[in-house]
């Protein structure tokens, strides 16, 4: 494993950690935080959930970014970064408009480097890539005219910066885990297309062990993709997934026996931080969803 230049910087056990974004995936991690001897710090939208941060040992922050993005915002980003060595940047591009999601994210930036925060962990997604029938991996966001610009723009802005922070990019396949069970993304649907295509998903406890990983060993200054090892097709997997939760399985069209959907390669991640996965094989997942 490789750490990059601000290594001497990384945090250390008693450090800051702010999680921008606690939601489904944001608050168990920081909760998880919390566990490992940070000193934690989060954002919620709500503030019915600030008792919850408040209670789960997080110092809560009400926050909003968008076009509804105030000064009492900015006041509120500013107190969250303050003293911070590293953000954990969650905020999912659903949460943007079309093209708007680096615009969103633009008030984060400028906070960072005012607070001086020294490390962004940046929660990203495959959907970085184009649905192309070929195996993605990191450098082919950036190869692609076809992959989707708001992603990349987005991540750009948190491009490693000699002298200010370092940012590690991990590109999460699709989320799965409790509140969150595969088996009903497509139970009681028929005549689906894509049924060749391979799935590219990952547990939310591999989500969290994962980014827990990255900060304790400090991997700063790269681009991750991250999902299970084992890709089933759609057509084996999805009707598993809904048999587990006793759902009517869907079904999918006859189409040529090829594959018909990308695959997204771990294989840099895996052999750069040494993370092993929980939950590498997606059916036997199916028991903690």
């Amino acid at each position: 494993m490789t750490t990059n230049s601000l290594s001497a910087t990384a945090p250390r056990p008693t450090s800051t950690i702010a999680v921008l974004g606690c939601g489904w995936l944001g608050l168990p991690l920081a909760q998880a935080l919390v566990a490992d001897g940070y000193t934690v710090n989060g954002s919620t939208t709500t503030p019915a959930q600030l008792l919850t941060l408040r209670d789960a040992g997080i110092r809560p922050y009400l926050l909003r970014l968008g076009p509804e993005f105030s000064q009492t915002d900015a006041d509120s980003l500013h107190a969250m970064l303050h003293d911070v060595d590293v953000l954990v940047l969650n905020v999912p591009p659903r949460a943007a408009a079309a093209g708007t999601y680096p615009t969103l994210l633009r008030p984060v930036g400028a906070a960072v480097a005012a607070a001086g925060v020294r490390h962004v962990l940046f929660v990203s997604s495959t959907g970085v890539y184009p649905d192309e029938p070929r195996t993605m991996r990191e450098a082919d966001a950036l190869s692609s005219p076809d992959a989707p610009s708001d992603l990349l723009r987005a991540e750009g802005q948190f491009t490693p910066r000699r002298g200010q922070w370092l940012t590690t990019v991990v590109r999460l396949g699709g989320l799965i885990g409790p509140e969150r069970p595969p088996g009903r993304f497509l139970a009681g649907r028929h005549e689906l297309k894509q049924g060749n295509a391979p799935v590219n998903l990952i547990h939310l406890d591999d989500c969290i062990g994962l980014l827990r990983h990255i900060i304790r060993e400090k991997v700063w200054g790269y681009t991750f993709n991250a999902c299970a090892a084992q890709h089933p097709t759609r057509r084996d997997f999805y009707p598993a997934a809904a048999a587990h939760l006793g759902l009517e399985a869907p079904t999918f069209s006859t189409e040529p026996a090829t594959n018909s959907g990308k695959t997204i390669d771990t294989t840099l991640l895996r052999q750069t931080t040494n993370y092993h996965f929980r939950h590498d094989d997606l059916v036997a997942a199916l028991a903690y969803c």
